[in-house]
C-alpha cells in the first residue's frame, strides 16, 4: 500500500535530503513544495530538484506557502498521510537584517499551509524547530524541558511555531511533532552554513572570516542521523507528552579543531579571525536522550567521518 508525503523546502537540504530517501522505497509517493526564493543560489536547489525528479513517485509542486490561494488551489484536495514541514526562511544572521520576513515565512507562512491542508487522512505532521529557540544556555547538555530563550528573530519565530503547533494539534486532533535541528551537516548542504562556507572559500582561494576566533562549540548532526530520525519518528507511537524532539549528535566539537581536521584535506586555509556575530549564542550543545530511548537510535555518526563524506561529495561535485 503506498503512503503518500507531503514534504514542504523539498528543495532545501533536510527536505530534499529526506525525500531523496523515502524515495528509494517504491511504496512512497512524495509530493514536494518550494517557492525556490533566493536567499542562497536557487541554481543549487534546482539540482536538488533534477536529482528528485528523476524518481517516478516525486511530483513537485511550485508554490509559496505566504500565498493562501495558491496553497488552498494545489493542495486543498490532495490527501496525503504525513507532512514535513521545513519550508521556512533560515539564517540566524540575517534575521537581524531582515526580521519582518521570517514573521511572514515561518510564522504566518506555517498558518497559512496547515488551515489549507485536508486533514481527513494525516496520520502527523511533522514541523521543523531549531536549537535556536535554546539561546544562550548556561546547563548542558540542553534537554527539551529547557528554558527557552532566543537571542534574535529566527530563534522566537520558531517558538511561535511550536505554540501554534499545540494549538492546531487542539483543532486538528493530529499530532504536531516539532524537531529542533543542531547544527545539521553532510552532501547537499546548506552554502550559507560553516562547513560549505569554508569549503567554497578554499575553492575561491578566498579569505574565510571566522567569528569569535572560532572560540565556541557547534553540536554538528551528521545529515544521514538526521534522516534517520525524520523516517522513524513516522512509525514510532508517541504519547501526548513526546511532541518536541532535539535532533542531534549530543557530542560538540570546537570550531578550532573542525578546522584542524580540515587542514588535513586542504593545508593553505585562509583565514581572519574576526569579532563575534550579536546574533550567533557561544556553545550548542543537546540532550540526545529522547530519541535513542523513544526512537531507539543509539549511533550517531563521528564528525571525522560526516567530514570526510562532506568533503569527498564536494570534491567530486565542486572541485
Amino acid at each position: 500500500m503506498k503512503k503518500k508525503y507531503l514534504i514542504t523546502g523539498c528543495c532545501g537540504f533536510i527536505g530534499f535530503s529526506l525525500a531523496n530517501e523515502l524515495l528509494k522505497n517504491k511504496n512512497n509517493k512524495i509530493f514536494g513544495i518550494d517557492n525556490l526564493n533566493n536567499y542562497y543560489s536557487v541554481s543549487y536547489k534546482k539540482k536538488r530538484l533534477k536529482i528528485l525528479k528523476k524518481n517516478k513517485n516525486f511530483i513537485f509542486i511550485k508554490i509559496d506557502i505566504n500565498k493562501k490561494t495558491q496553497v488552498k488551489k494545489k493542495l486543498k484536495l490532495l490527501n496525503f498521510d504525513y507532512i514535513y514541514h521545513f519550508a521556512a526562511q533560515p539564517g540566524v544572521r540575517y534575521s537581524l537584517v531582515n526580521p519582518k520576513i521570517y514573521y511572514k515565512t515561518n510564522v504566518k507562512g506555517f498558518n497559512n499551509l496547515v488551515i489549507n491542508l485536508n486533514f481527513r487522512h494525516i496520520k502527523k505532521f511533522i514541523y521543523a524547530s531549531s536549537s535556536s529557540v535554546y539561546g544562550e544556555q548556561k546547563k548542558f547538555p540542553t534537554n527539551e524541558k529547557a528554558k527557552l530563550n532566543a537571542k534574535n528573530p529566527y530563534g522566537k519565530t520558531k517558538i511561535i511555531n511550536e505554540h501554534q503547533a499545540k494549538i492546531f494539534e487542539k483543532i486538528y486532533r493530529k499530532p504536531f511533532i516539532g524537531i529542533r535541528f543542531f547544527t545539521v551537516y553532510g552532501e547537499w548542504g546548506r552554502p550559507d552554513m560553516f562547513i560549505l562556507k569554508l569549503l567554497d572559500c578554499i575553492k575561491k582561494n578566498k579569505i574565510f572570516y571566522l567569528n569569535n576566533s572560532g572560540n565556541h562549540l557547534r553540536d554538528f548532526t551528521y545529515i544521514e542521523d538526521v534522516v534517520k530520525v525524520l523516517k522513524n519518528i513516522i512509525f514510532t507511537k508517541l504519547s501526548k507528552d513526546e511532541r518536541i524532539f532535539n535532533v542531534c549528535a549530543s557530542s560538540p566539537i570546537g570550531i578550532k579543531i573542525l578546522i584542524k581536521e580540515i587542514k588535513k584535506y586542504f593545508p593553505k586555509i585562509k583565514i581572519k579571525n574576526i569579532a563575534r556575530n550579536n546574533a550567533d549564542v557561544k556553545d550548542t550543545f543537546g540532550s540526545n536522550k529522547k530519541i535513542v530511548n523513544i526512537l531507539g537510535i543509539k549511533k550517531f555518526t563521528n564528525y571525522k567521518i560526516g567530514l570526510k563524506k562532506t568533503i569527498k561529495w564536494y570534491t567530486q561535485n565542486f572541485l
